[in-house]
C-alpha cells in the first residue's frame, strides 16, 4: 500500500516568488510538460525534492492539474538531463548526487568555457564589460546560495556572450544547468562563496587588459578546483551514509519527512488566486 505522504510533493514556492505554482495557467501539451520540467527541476536544485525522492506520474499530474502525457514527457526530459532516474517496476525518483558526475561537468565546462571566453574576449565593449560587472556586483552582495547560483550563470553566460557562437553557448548552458545543484553544495558554505567571488573580479581584470592567457589559465582554474572540491565533499559524504548508525538516522529522517510532506501539503481547498 502506498503512503499518502508520497502521494504529494513540497512544490510550493516561496512567498517571494510570486503565484503559487496551482495558480500557473497550463496551455498545450509542450508547454505544459515545460512547465513541469521546470518546476521539478527548480525543486531538485533547492532540495524540496532530495536525492530518491519518488516522482511519482499521478501524484504529479494531479499537483498540477495536467494528464500524465506532459508528465511523461517532463520526466523524460529530466532523465535524459541526469536530474531522475527511471527504474523498472519502481518509476522515476531524483537521481542522487554524483562525486564522479560533478567533476566530469566541471572537466567539460572548463573546456568548453576556455574556448568560449577567449572567441568572445575580442569582442568585448565597454559596454558589455559594464554588464558584466554589474552582474559580478550583484552576486557579491547574494546571501541566498540558490540566487546566488543564478546570478553565477548569469554572470558567467554574460562574460561569453559576445563569442557569437550559439551552439556553444548552448552547450554551456546545459552543462550549468546540470551542475546546479552541485554547486550548491559548494555555495552553501560562504568561504568558498567569497573564493569564487574574488576569483571572477581577477577574471574581469583580465578580460579588460585582453590578456587572454591569463583568463584562459583563470578559468580553467576556477573551474577544475571546483569540480575537485565537489568531488570531495561528495566523495566524504559517501562512506558515512553507508555507515548502520547513518542507514537508521536516514531512515527516521525519510519517515519525519513523509510526515511533514503529509502535514504542509495536506489536502487543502482551492486556493484563490494571488496577484503579483
Amino acid at each position: 500500500m502506498i503512503d499518502s505522504a508520497t502521494n504529494r510533493f513540497p512544490l510550493e514556492p516561496e512567498p517571494e516568488q510570486g503565484l503559487p505554482l496551482a495558480a500557473v495557467a497550463v496551455a498545450p501539451r509542450t508547454s505544459a510538460s515545460r512547465m513541469v520540467a521546470d518546476a521539478l527541476r527548480a525543486a531538485i536544485v533547492d532540495g524540496r525534492l532530495p536525492p530518491g525522492a519518488p516522482l511519482r506520474q499521478d501524484a504529479v499530474a494531479k499537483h498540477f492539474s495536467v494528464s500524465a502525457i506532459p508528465v511523461r514527457e517532463a520526466l523524460r526530459q529530466l532523465e535524459s538531463e541526469g536530474w531522475t532516474k527511471v527504474e523498472m517496476h519502481k518509476g522515476a525518483t531524483v537521481a542522487p548526487l554524483s562525486a564522479d558526475e560533478a567533476r566530469e561537468i566541471y572537466e567539460i565546462r572548463a573546456a568548453l568555457e576556455g574556448l568560449a571566453l577567449t572567441l568572445a574576449m575580442a569582442n568585448h565593449t565597454d559596454e558589455t564589460l559594464r554588464e558584466v560587472q554589474a552582474l559580478h556586483e550583484a552576486a557579491e552582495l547574494e546571501r541566498d546560495p540558490a540566487r546566488y547560483v543564478a546570478r553565477n550563470e548569469a554572470f558567467h553566460m554574460s562574460l561569453y556572450a559576445p563569442a557569437g557562437r550559439p551552439q556553444l553557448l548552448e552547450m554551456i548552458e546545459a552543462l550549468h544547468r546540470r551542475g546546479e545543484r552541485y554547486l550548491r553544495v559548494k555555495f552553501g558554505l560562504p568561504e568558498h562563496k567569497r573564493v569564487s567571488d574574488h576569483e571572477h573580479g581577477q577574471l574581469m581584470r583580465m578580460v579588460r587588459r585582453k590578456d587572454v592567457a591569463a583568463a584562459q589559465k583563470l578559468i580553467a582554474d576556477h573551474l577544475l578546483g571546483t569540480g575537485e572540491l565537489l568531488y570531495r565533499l561528495l566523495s566524504e559524504q559517501t562512506p558515512a551514509s553507508n555507515s548502520p548508525t547513518r542507514k537508521r538516522g536516514a531512515a527516521q529522517a525519510a519517515q519525519n519527512a513523509q510526515a511533514t510532506q503529509a502535514s504542509m501539503l495536506a489536502p487543502r481547498k482551492r486556493a484563490r488566486r494571488t496577484n503579483g
